[in-house]
């Protein structure tokens, strides 16, 4: 039984060998051809502009621009892997994105988290309109942001969607509210409410501070009543 387990383990060893070589190739192969490329093109490139004449002791005289060619070859070589850096990313991060909108289970997800990243602080950013939320009918007022201008798709006509975070926490709840019991928020910034809804009320809050984007967004949206 044991002679007739030794030649599998036998061949299986001359087989790891050899694909322990492979990989070897395939981990230096790019490495000697690139640096010889380097070199070529490094070579070249003295050979084409000549600065310093050398006098060799039989006294030849070589032209030569030592260091040039190296620096020009570093440079180039670093503005396409900069340049490609951002292609390969963004090609990347869209097919991560696409697999991952995509697969069941983690698509619903996925997709929440990243619409509320985005909304947060992405180019989409919608929590930039601070308003007073009159939730329950009372004189209480709640801190939140109007995340869109119409509740229409739910049957409400002149309501707007307000998002209200909670206290030391991202999270937060949604309500559809009636315009009139929204009040846009004018004296501070998107940002310092968020810190002050955030933290609970202990951020202190600087009055008379605007982004030029939070005062139009107050001029022109639904909550901008009197």
């Amino acid at each position: 039984m044991d002679d007739r387990l030794h030649p599998p383990k036998e061949r299986f060893r001359v087989g790891s060998l050899f694909q322990y070589f492979l990989q070897g190739l395939l981990v230096i192969a790019p490495v000697v051809i690139t640096a010889w490329a380097v070199y070529w093109v490094v070579d070249s490139i003295d050979n084409l502009i000549p600065i310093f004449v050398v006098r060799q002791p039989g006294g030849q005289v070589v032209i030569r621009n030592y260091g040039l060619g190296f620096v020009l070859v570093l440079v180039v070589v670093c503005l396409i892997g900069y340049l490609s850096t951002f292609f390969i990313r963004n090609r990347v991060f869209a097919l991560f994105d696409s697999l991952l909108s995509k697969t069941p289970g983690i698509r619903f997800i996925y997709s929440t988290v990243k619409d509320f990243t985005e909304a947060l602080g992405g180019e989409k950013k919608k929590f930039n309109r601070p308003v007073l939320a009159n939730i329950d009918d009372t004189d209480v007022w709640r801190i939140g942001f109007i995340t869109q201008d119409h509740a229409r798709d739910f049957g409400f006509e002149d309501y707007v969607a307000v998002y209200i975070p909670m206290s030391y926490s991202i999270a937060g709840n949604v309500y559809l509210l009636p315009e009139a019991r929204v009040r846009p928020i004018s004296n501070i910034n998107a940002t310092d409410a968020m810190k002050f809804a955030i933290s609970g009320g202990v951020t202190h809050v600087e009055e008379g501070k605007h982004h030029p984007d939070d005062h139009a967004q107050h001029q022109n949206g639904p909550a901008a009543m009197g």
